[in-house]
C-alpha cells in the first residue's frame, strides 16, 4: 500500500514527531510504501508530492514546523478542487491519506472520505480546540513558552509599576490563556468563553496597585468585551473564512491605562507560541498519534483519528467541518476566580 502524508493548517511543534512514527512504523511493521504532499492540501491540488522513506525522517523528532510544509488552503475554495486531489492520488498510485490538521483540515478530510478518498487523520493545534480528543499535541509547548514569558514579564510590570497585558493565541478557545495564565500567577485572565467586563478589569487592576504589586493581565487574542465585537487587526479573511485576530491586548492597555490612570503596556507573544523545539510531553503524544494512525491505515478505519482519552489513544469519527470546537468549560475558568484582583 502507498500511504500519502500531508499536514495542513497552521505550523505546530511536534508535526515532524508524527510523520516520523507514521513511516517508520509504517514501512518497519507493514511494508508501506510512503510519499508526503507539500503544503498540506496546497500540495494535493497542485501535484507536488516528493518521496518519504525511513532516512528521510530521520533527525526530526526534536525539530519544531513540518518537513512537508504547510497552508490553510481549502481546497473547496479552488476549482475542480476534489478532482484534481483525487487527480493527484490516482498519479502517484496513493491508496490512503494520512492527513494531520486542525479543525479546518480535518473538516475537509471528513468530507473528502465521504467522497470516497481514504483518510485516517491526527488532531494538532497548539489551541487544543479539536472536538474528540482530550489533548492536542502542540498545545503544551505553547503553555510552556506563554508561562516562561509571563513569569519574565512579571519582573519588568514590578521594577516599573506598570500593568503588563500578554495577548497570546486562543481564536475561539481559551486554553492557551488559561493553562499559562494560571501557570504564570496572572492576575486577570480573559478567554473568549466569558466575555469581559472593562470595568471589572480595571478594578481588579487597580486592586493589585493597592498591594503595591504590579498586575498582569493574560488575554486570549478572541477575548470580547461585553456587548462589544471582536477586536481585529485587519478584516481580511482566509479560505476558511477566518478573520486576522490580535489587537485585544493593544486596546487593553490603552483602555487600561486610560480609565486607571496608570500606566499599561501590551506584549504580543504571537507565532512565538508555535515555534521552535516541542516539549517532551509533546513530542510522546505525537509519536503515540502517529503509530495508532497507521494502525488505523492498516485496519481500513478510515473516516477516523487518533484522539488521546485519559492515557488511552482511542479511535473517534473525523469532525465534520460544522462540529465547532472545543471550548473552556465554565466551570473550569470559575474554578480560578480566587486569584483574579
Amino acid at each position: 500500500m502507498r500511504v500519502g502524508v500531508l499536514t495542513g493548517g497552521g505550523d505546530c511543534p511536534g508535526l515532524n514527531a508524527v510523520i516520523r512514527s507514521v513511516v517508520r512504523k509504517g514501512v518497519q511493521e507493514y511494508g508501506f510504501d510512503f510519499v508526503g504532499l507539500r503544503d498540506g492540501w496546497l500540495g494535493a491540488l497542485r501535484n507536488e508530492v516528493l518521496p518519504l522513506g525511513v532516512s528521510g525522517v530521520r533527525g526530526i523528532l526534536p525539530r519544531g514546523g513540518t518537513i512537508l510544509g504547510s497552508s490553510r488552503t481549502n481546497p473547496f475554495k479552488h476549482e475542480d478542487g476534489v478532482r484534481r486531489i483525487q487527480d493527484t492520488l490516482a498519479a502517484h498510485r496513493i491508496d490512503a491519506l494520512v492527513v494531520i490538521g486542525g479543525e479546518d483540515t480535518l473538516g475537509v478530510a471528513a468530507e473528502l472520505n465521504r467522497q470516497g478518498i481514504r483518510i485516517v487523520g491526527v488532531p494538532k493545534t497548539i489551541d487544543n480546540d479539536v472536538p474528540g480528543t482530550d489533548y492536542t499535541f502542540g498545545f503544551d509547548t505553547a503553555v510552556g513558552v506563554a508561562t516562561e514569558a509571563i513569569d519574565r514579564l512579571h519582573t519588568t510590570a514590578e521594577s516599573h509599576r506598570r500593568t503588563l497585558v500578554v495577548e497570546v493565541m486562543g481564536r475561539h478557545s481559551g486554553w492557551i490563556a488559561l493553562h499559562a495564565g494560571v501557570a504564570g500567577g496572572a492576575n486577570v485572565i480573559l478567554v473568549p468563553e466569558r466575555p469581559f467586563d472593562i470595568d471589572q478589569v480595571c478594578a481588579w487592576v487597580k486592586s493589585r496597585f493597592e498591594f503595591n504589586y504590579a498586575p498582569i493581565v493574560v488575554a486570549a487574542e478572541g477575548a470580547v468585551p461585553q456587548e462589544g465585537q471582536m477586536i481585529l487587526k485587519d478584516r481580511s479573511l482566509d479560505e476558511y473564512g477566518h478573520a486576522r485576530l490580535s489587537g485585544v491586548g493593544e486596546w487593553l492597555s490603552q483602555e487600561i491605562s486610560r480609565r486607571t490612570g496608570t500606566d499599561a503596556r501590551t506584549t504580543v507573544l504571537g507565532y512565538i507560541q508555535r515555534g521552535g523545539t516541542p516539549s517532551a510531553f509533546d513530542r510522546w503524544l505525537a509519536t503515540r498519534f502517529g503509530l495508532h494512525a497507521v494502525d488505523a491505515v492498516s485496519d481500513g478505519d478510515f473516516g477516523t483519528m487518533t484522539a488521546l482519552r485519559g492515557t488511552d489513544i482511542v479511535r473517534v469519527p473525523l469532525p465534520d467541518a460544522g462540529t465547532g470546537t472545543k471550548r473552556v468549560d465554565p466551570s473550569l475558568y470559575d474554578e480560578f476566580g480566587v486569584f483574579f484582583g
